[in-house]
């Protein structure tokens, strides 16, 4: 006797496990609920009542999901995060209320009332901004229609900045990278490019989602750019030509890079750059700020200028960085003004700041703990003193290739630890410390440095442009011991990110060697990520993995497309033809579409069945045109068709002129995952409310998923009965698993 059993989704009640507010965002964690296809989160505060999060900043970590909210203003908030079965919300939870906080907006990146990237100076989006999201999955199928491209839509994400390459698009752009991302197909040298010809009127903002968002072999190339921002993202195994995590190579004005982490690249070809090239380098660029990135074991920092010739017109901001253990250039400057401020650094083996070529460098109310020497001006004061010998050696000591000095400025530092430290005018060493000095110690911050104070080779003076008041933004620093906590709390992506380090300060102090140990680390990354929502992915509503395989060795994710997602790239279909994200939004089975392919004579599609399978199509919902498949003609209704292939090739292609969004392929009734073929009886179907099960062996289990290849239902045991009316209408694949096969079928629910 068999025993009929309807499932229901009995999930036990959503647990919330961590919220918090950020800067400008916030975050929740929660522990699956059993049966949920998917969760709502929901953020209310601060004049915001229930504003929906994007689906794909809600993850799957395995052990528990995650939502980041991005562009809130300072404020308290709470969270609500609803768990759905099909489009019912069902189990909910709010959080406590917490408080966001606002970026400091300091530097001169925002000098001339410019506040650079896509989001408001309240870290709100600007208007009419556009946001794309980058996974591992979409990198290299993200599409977007952007104004003057060569040619639309734009695929890719770095078609798409090419598309902003000459600045005729002036949307603020948005581009969130979501987890760890390796190389894409297309890069320039191994670097994603940013350029929008200086267009004044473009804004755009890369920046990380959450803790855990890794640029993975490859940097950020910024160039010919206005108004950039980029933030939030961890810097790993970078090997592009350039080797720079991120480079400000040419001719970029108001770019702020901020809460970074960098670690090691791969190793260069020449002895300085066994941790990678630069970790943060900028020349040939003006009005910038850096600032709260977290530098792990760097070997070279922040290179600053290379040829530009002239010190007129060049200002950078460094603020509130972490120097951890990075041995140099924290900057190492040439011709540039630089502020350089509440940074701390914090065992640097070989040297804080560097000042050549005439550079103007002020450092005030930094943190320096066991940086050997915290501030050297080429070729003189300690850049040139060998300790052995007690006297100045010009030949192998300097550190700067033996460049002309500039002048560094310093107020209200705090060292202990150092080597050796030489201030102006200085009593006590064996040099006149007037000509042979570091730095000159100012004794007030609006103290200028008198004209008479000149670098012992080049002459050059320091250009007070710290005291310019129609120069200078406003700012006010913190003391450097309060800078040095505010900087450990702050630096680097959300709670200093997702890969955890702690140096040994007794022996990482004074080495400039390769951390082998963090270098394994780095080296070894992978994410726990598991899936992001609403993509084609696996794991989702913590049941079992998403679609089977079927008799030919794909499986039914693979027969189903979804261009917003997937753009032409599939492993069952082969897909000709042009996207076009601007025909309008379609949705269907819960999921929202932005991006066609457009069915044009050139538009073709082709794929193979090997058993007698159901294909849907899915257009805009007023289409009632013709669409041929293998050359006959069929007729959408409400912008669907639905109907039987046999075994063997097939071939869709225009009929009338549409825009296709969806495309489904289901086996029904033979042995997907066995060769030898079953016969699955079910009825009714279309189902309302149970559907009957009958086999000529055993049910072992009963699978229900989406067309979007998301686990939805699962019955274990003798089944003959499951239920559908916890279900919206629409098509289901039903997977029975017996013990002659398994047969995979499509249902409808009414």
């Amino acid at each position: 006797m068999s025993l009929g059993i309807l499932i229901s989704f009995s999930a036990k009640s959503l647990t919330i496990n961590e919220s918090a507010g950020w800067i400008e965002s916030a975050y929740v964690k929660w522990q699956a609920v059993a049966g949920a296809t998917q969760y709502n989160v929901y953020i209310s505060g601060n004049g915001i009542t229930n504003r929906k999060a994007d689906t794909q900043l809600i993850r799957n970590y395995g052990s528990y999901y995650r939502a980041d909210i991005p562009g809130l203003q300072a404020g308290n908030y709470s969270i609500r995060v609803v768990a759905l079965t099909g489009n019912t919300e069902t189990e909910e939870a709010s959080t406590t209320e917490f408080t966001v906080q606002s970026h400091d907006r300091s530097g001169f990146a925002f000098a001339n009332n410019r506040v650079p990237g896509a989001y408001q100076s309240d870290g709100t989006l600007k208007a009419n901004a556009v946001i794309i999201y980058v996974t591992e999955k979409t990198k290299n199928t993200v599409s977007l229609e952007v104004t003057g491209a060569n040619a639309n839509p734009c695929v890719g994400l770095q078609n798409i900045l090419d598309g902003f390459k000459k600045g005729k698009d002036s949307r603020p752009l948005v581009v969130r990278i979501i987890g760890q991302i390796t190389d894409l197909s297309y890069m320039l040298g191994g670097d994603v490019v940013v350029e929008n010809s200086n267009n004044a009127a473009s804004f755009i903002t890369i920046e990380g989602i959450g803790d855990d968002a890794v640029a993975d072999g490859w940097g950020i190339r910024v160039k010919n750019a206005s108004n950039v921002e980029i933030r939030n993202l961890g810097f790993i195994n970078c090997d592009s030509s350039e080797g720079d995590n991120i480079g400000l190579q040419q001719d970029n004005d108001y770019i702020w890079i901020h809460h970074c982490d960098m670690f090691y690249g791969n190793a260069g070809s020449d002895a300085d750059q066994i941790k990678g090239d630069g970790a943060l380098d900028c020349k040939k660029s003006t009005y910038i700020t850096f600032s709260y990135n977290h530098f792990w074991d760097s070997g070279k920092c922040n290179l600053l200028g290379l040829s530009e010739g002239t010190t007129t017109g060049l200002y950078i901001t460094y603020h509130h960085n972490w120097y951890d253990h990075s041995d140099s250039r924290h900057p190492r400057v040439r011709y540039y003004s630089a502020h350089v401020y509440n940074n701390y650094y914090d065992g640097n083996a070989k040297y804080g700041a560097g000042s050549t070529l005439g550079s103007s460098v002020f450092m005030e109310a930094n943190y320096f703990r066991n940086c050997k020497y915290p501030m050297l001006t080429s070729m003189q004061g300690s850049d040139v003193w060998d300790e052995s010998k007690q006297a100045n050696d010009y030949t192998n000591m300097p550190t700067f290739s033996k460049e002309n000095g500039g002048t560094i400025k310093a107020f209200n530092n705090f060292m202990s630890g150092q080597h050796r430290f030489v201030a102006y005018g200085a009593t006590g060493y064996t040099n006149a410390t007037t000509v042979d000095f570091d730095a000159y110690v100012a004794t007030s911050r609006m103290e200028t440095v008198p004209a008479t104070v000149k670098s012992a080779y080049g002459a050059n003076t320091y250009n007070n442009f710290d005291t310019n008041e129609a120069l200078m933004y406003a700012y006010i620093p913190d003391s450097p011991e309060a800078a040095r906590t505010q900087v450990m709390q702050y630096a680097g992506r959300v709670n200093g990110g997702d890969l955890k380090w702690t140096f040994n300060n007794a022996t990482d102090d004074a080495s400039y060697a390769v951390n082998t140990a963090l270098k394994t680390a780095v080296s070894g990354y992978k994410t726990s990520l598991v899936s992001v929502q609403g993509e084609e992915s696996t794991n989702n509503g913590g049941g079992d993995t998403g679609g089977g395989e079927t008799g030919g060795g794909e499986t039914s994710a693979d027969m189903i497309h979804n261009f917003s997602l997937s753009g032409k790239t599939s492993t069952f279909y082969t897909i000709t033809g042009n996207l076009s994200d601007s025909k309008g939004t379609v949705v269907y089975q819960d999921i929202t579409m932005t991006q066609c392919l457009k069915m044009e004579s050139s538009t073709s599609i082709t794929f193979t069945t090997t058993s007698t399978a159901e294909l849907a199509l899915v257009f805009n919902s007023d289409f009632t045109g013709k669409i041929k498949i293998d050359d006959v003609n069929y007729t959408a209704v409400n912008g669907i068709v639905i109907t039987t292939l046999a075994a063997g090739a097939h071939k869709i292609t225009k009929g009338d002129s549409s825009n296709l969004y969806y495309i489904s392929t289901a086996y029904i009734s033979t042995g997907i995952d066995n060769p030898k073929a079953i016969t699955v009886k079910t009825y009714p179907n279309p189902v309302t409310n149970q559907l009957r099960v009958e086999a000529p062996t055993a049910i072992h289990k009963v699978e229900i998923y989406s067309l979007a290849g998301k686990l939805l239902q699962t019955a274990t045991g003798n089944i003959s009965t499951i239920g559908f009316n916890h279900l919206s209408a629409g098509s289901y694949l039903l997977k029975v698993h017996t013990g002659s096969g398994i047969s995979t079928q499509l249902i409808m629910k009414k």
